[in-house]
C-alpha cells in the first residue's frame, strides 16, 4: 500500500526557533507525540527533522534545560529521515528499522511535508492484513465442514 493511503496528512510542524515550552503546547493541544520541523511553516514545509516528546522528557526535562530558552533545532532528529508520498509502506518499514525510528514525515513531489507516518499506523495497517488473511482460513475451514456433513 502507498504511504499517502496510510499516513496522517494533518502532521504538526514548527520551526527550528520553536522553544521546547511551545514544542510541549503544540504536542498537548494537538495531541500528538511529535512535531516535523520545517523550514518554513508556510507553503515550502520541507522537512529538517523530527522532535518528538520523548526527546523533552529525555534532553530537556531530565538533561535540567530551561524548556523556555531550548528550541528544538538542538533537540531534533538530523538528518530528516523521510518518505516520499508514493512509496510502498514496504520500503517505509525497511527505513524505519534501519534508521531505528517511529515516525517519518511524508513529502509531496515538491518535497514540502504532506504527512507523517508512524509506527503505529503501520501496525493498524498490518493488523487489518493478518485479520483480512485470518477470514480466508476461517472461510475455507467452514467450507470444508459444509462440505463434509
Amino acid at each position: 500500500m502507498l504511504v499517502k493511503d496510510l499516513c496522517t496528512v494533518d502532521a504538526v510542524t514548527c520551526t527550528v526557533a520553536t522553544s521546547a515550552a511551545e514544542a510541549a503546547r503544540l504536542m498537548r493541544e494537538r495531541h500528538v507525540g511529535d512535531l516535523v520541523v520545517v523550514d518554513d511553516p508556510g507553503d515550502g514545509r520541507v522537512p529538517l527533522g523530527v522532535v518528538t516528546d520523548r526527546d523533552l522528557a529525555i534532553e530537556v526535562l531530565a538533561g535540567g534545560l530551561d524548556p523556555a530558552l531550548t528550541n528544538v533545532g538542538a533537540l531534533m532528529r538530523r538528518p530528516a529521515i523521510i518518505a516520499d508520498e508514493t512509496e510502498e509502506s514496504s520500503a517505509v518499514i525497511d527505513r524505519m528499522r534501519s534508521h531505528g525510528v517511529r515516525r517519518i514525515p511524508v513529502v509531496d513531489r515538491r518535497g514540502a511535508v504532506s504527512g507523517i507516518v508512524t509506527l503505529d499506523d503501520l501496525l493498524r495497517h498490518l493488523a487489518g492484513e493478518v485479520n483480512s488473511l485470518l477470514a480466508i482460513v476461517d472461510v475455507g475451514l467452514h467450507r470444508e465442514q459444509r462440505a463434509r456433513r
